[in-house]
Order: structure tokens, then sequence, then C-alpha cells
């Protein structure tokens, strides 16, 4: 999408508030001994009093209000009411939705509870890095370069990137162009962000896996090897100087 006047300007900016409000409540409602359903019907209550919409449940039939991942599942987890949480668990909840013909994107993961298991300089590693890449991003930035920052970020810290799960342009629908803003350098990649355009960066950091794969339930990804992935995303609004983190209610977990 590219914002061209002040009314699609305050569309976008009002759903990306609803989804990063949604995100965080949804992360301070979470605890142990919870079922992902509940957590996932907390949410799509949030979105239903808001008016929103959730995107993955309109544009994919996706079973559930958001994306809730647990542990060695990377993205699109679907809410169970047999996955229970518990202390120290990796989680990553995903909310995307539309309003009013608008639609914004928003993630973040967690240590529930206490970092039993240290998972929390993973996590803490993608958000930090998410906030490098975005600080960074402007119009006429090559998206290759963003890769090629958040890949060599995960290499200084010890981490890897997984290779086949991108962030995108967003706005008028769920997923537009740019279709890929990946976590990696791509040297065929040679577009450019565009100044006004909006997009949803992600950053999928892992400790030892590099690509995702499906679980067998038509929408889980996986690591494969039991290893980690923390992600971070959030919708922004291109300009010439820093970019407007549109789902900043969320305040990146901070």
């Amino acid at each position: 999408m590219s914002v061209t006047s002040q009314v699609e300007l305050l569309g976008i900016q009002k759903i990306s508030e609803i989804v990063g409000t949604t995100l965080k409540l949804m992360r301070e409602h979470a605890r142990p001994g919870m079922t992902t359903k509940e957590l996932d019907d907390f949410g799509g209550q949030i979105l239903n009093r808001l008016g929103a919409r959730s995107a993955p449940r309109l544009t994919y039939g996706f079973p559930g209000w958001t994306c809730i991942s647990v542990n060695s599942e990377i993205a699109h987890g679907i809410p169970s009411v047999s996955t229970v949480l518990e202390e120290g668990d990796l989680i990553n909840i995903d909310v995307s939705a539309e309003l009013d013909g608008y639609w914004a994107d928003n993630g973040g993961s967690f240590v529930l509870g206490t970092d039993i298991y240290h998972r929390a300089d993973l996590v803490e590693t993608s958000k930090r890095i998410l906030q490098r890449a975005i600080s960074q991003i402007r119009g006429g930035v090559k998206i290759a370069d963003i890769g090629r920052l958040i890949e060599t970020e995960a290499k200084r810290a010890r981490f890897k990137v997984i290779r086949n799960l991108v962030g995108h342009g967003v706005g008028r629908s769920l997923h537009e162009d740019p279709t890929e803003i990946p976590c990696f350098y791509d040297r065929s990649n040679t577009a450019r962000f565009r100044k006004n355009s909006v997009v949803a960066v992600e950053t999928f950091i892992s400790t030892r896996a590099t690509y995702a794969k499906e679980k067998g339930d038509g929408w889980t990804f996986v690591t494969g090897d039991g290893s980690f992935v923390a992600q971070h995303e959030h919708t922004i609004l291109i300009t010439d100087n820093q970019p407007i983190i549109l789902t900043a209610t969320n305040q990146l977990w901070t």
C-alpha cells in the first residue's frame, strides 16, 4: 500500500493500533496452565470489541483468531485446547487484522514467566535486530541491504536466520508488494523500499535451523530439528527519514 491521503493514513493507523493493542494485551494475559485456544479466544474478543476482523481467518480460513506458536513451532501455530502453556515456554503471538479495508500485521515472541530454559537472549536479540533494521529503512534503501543487516547482526550474536519466512507489504490486503522482505542478503533482489509505502518487517532469529518446515497440519511451521526461533514484526510507514512504526502500541514488548 502507498499512503496518498490523510484518510488513508488515518485508516492504516487505526487498524495498526488495534493490532498492536491486541498483541500487547494477549501477551499480558498469557499465563501457565492456560491453553492456546483460551489465549486466542481472548485475542478474538479484543478484535471483535474494537470492530476489527482476523486477517488469517478472513483471508485463508485459518482455524483461529490469531497465530500462537509454542517452543519449536516458528509461525502460524493453530490455537488448541490440547496445548497448555507452561512456565518457561517460548511463545510467539502473531496478530493481523482488517478494519474498513485497511490491514496491519504485528508479531512478537516472549518467554512465559521465568526463563528456566535460557531463551531470553534469543528473544532480546530478535527484538533488537528488528529495531536496528527498522531504523535503517527509508525510501530508496535496498531491501537486500536490510536483509544483510539482519543476517549480519544474527551471526554476530551467534544465531542464524530462517531463510524461507519473510516480511512483506501490507495495507490494502494482508500480503502485498514487496512480496518478500527476507532476513538474509539476496544479491539478486534489486528492489528498493518506496517512500509512503506500508510494509511489515520481520526478524526470524534461530538457535540452529535455517529453514522452516510445515508440520503436517496444513498451517504450522516448525524448525524440524528441535531448535528455537524468536520472531518480531512491526507494520511501518516508510518516509524519507525515520519510518513511522504504526504498530508501536505494543512497544516491542518493552
